[in-house]
């Protein structure tokens, strides 16, 4: 049983896409991507530099954009249907509803620039960001955050949880952790998947109303609560409020282990998702792809399941 995962915001790195853009399919792919979001993916993949993909605006479209070049190729020459199911980390699961066929490719890259926009909007009202905490013991944690004014903002299993609010209680954290926690500041613009991105959720409703949802082919997971999903419109309705609430990564872990995988495979720009399996899902093989020359060990653990 092989699960496909998509990164989210903070994934991403200057010059990721180079070694993907050298090939001109993908190079052709992404030309249209962009074409389509009114913004220079080509770009930003290769020359921008981290400040400029770190504005959310940027980052989630590019972010979804590299991973529907990776499904491009994952998904071809009848692997789809050796594939047990897909699902999205945050913005990821934008990358997961066209992977599924809930939306189409335009539609899902369309989405995702308005809810960069809309988000980034929020971002902008208040300085907020987040930080992950790793080791600590979970209900000490919460309550150094009610503490602080701070939210649990990713249950992302394996010991760690993001979390966000204003920036000096973030620092506060930072000086004084949980027992044996560590605090590491996250290159994200603001406090995502909390009550701070309230002011994009009705937006993005408005803009979803006119999207054409199908139901999923392939089965996925949500990061409401990390059940599978068989209704493409239901799926659609957690998207936009994910954007304010938190996402339970952790479930879809479990989930993953209940169903009894045997692999998993991250979609560019991958390495973060796998990290959290080895430690939430001991003993799975995974494989991070990060570039095309990740795609043969992703071929081998797909066509294992034949």
């Amino acid at each position: 049983m092989i699960v496909i995962v998509c990164p989210g915001q903070g994934s991403q790195t200057p010059g990721f896409l180079e070694p993907w853009l050298a090939e001109s399919r993908f190079r052709e792919q992404l030309t249209g991507i962009s074409d389509a979001v009114g913004i220079d993916l080509v770009a930003h993949g290769t020359t921008s530099d981290a400040d400029t993909i770190r504005d959310t605006a940027v980052a989630q479209p590019l972010i979804v954009a590299a991973g529907l070049l990776t499904l491009s190729a994952l998904l071809s020459d009848g692997r789809r249907e050796r594939i047990a199911g897909i699902a999205g980390h945050s913005v990821g699961e934008l990358t997961a509803a066209a992977g599924a066929g809930i939306l189409s490719e335009t539609d899902a890259v369309a989405f995702v620039r308005e809810r960069g926009r809309a988000m980034a909007d929020a971002a902008a009202l208040e300085p907020t960001g987040m930080s992950a905490v790793i080791g600590a013991d979970e209900t000490e944690l919460l309550a150094r955050l009610d503490e602080l004014g701070l939210s649990p903002a990713n249950y992302n299993g394996g010991g760690q949880i993001v979390v966000a609010g204003a920036l000096n209680a973030l620092a506060a954290l930072a000086e004084n952790p949980p027992t044996r926690a560590r605090v590491i500041p996250l290159q994200v613009a603001g406090a995502f998947h909390t009550r701070y991105m309230q002011p994009a959720v009705d937006g993005l409703r408005t803009f979803a109303a006119g999207l054409q949802a199908s139901d999923p082919t392939l089965p996925i997971w949500t990061n409401h609560d990390g059940t599978t999903v068989t209704d493409g419109g239901r799926f659609v309705e957690l998207l936009v409020g994910q954007v304010s609430s938190p996402v339970r990564w952790d479930k879809c872990m479990d989930a993953f282990a209940a169903s009894g995988v045997t692999g998993v495979i991250e979609l560019a720009p991958a390495g973060a998702l796998t990290g959290l399996a080895k430690r939430g899902l001991r003993g799975v093989p995974t494989v991070a792809v990060k570039t095309p020359d990740d795609l043969a060990a992703a071929f081998e653990m797909i066509d294992a399941q034949a």
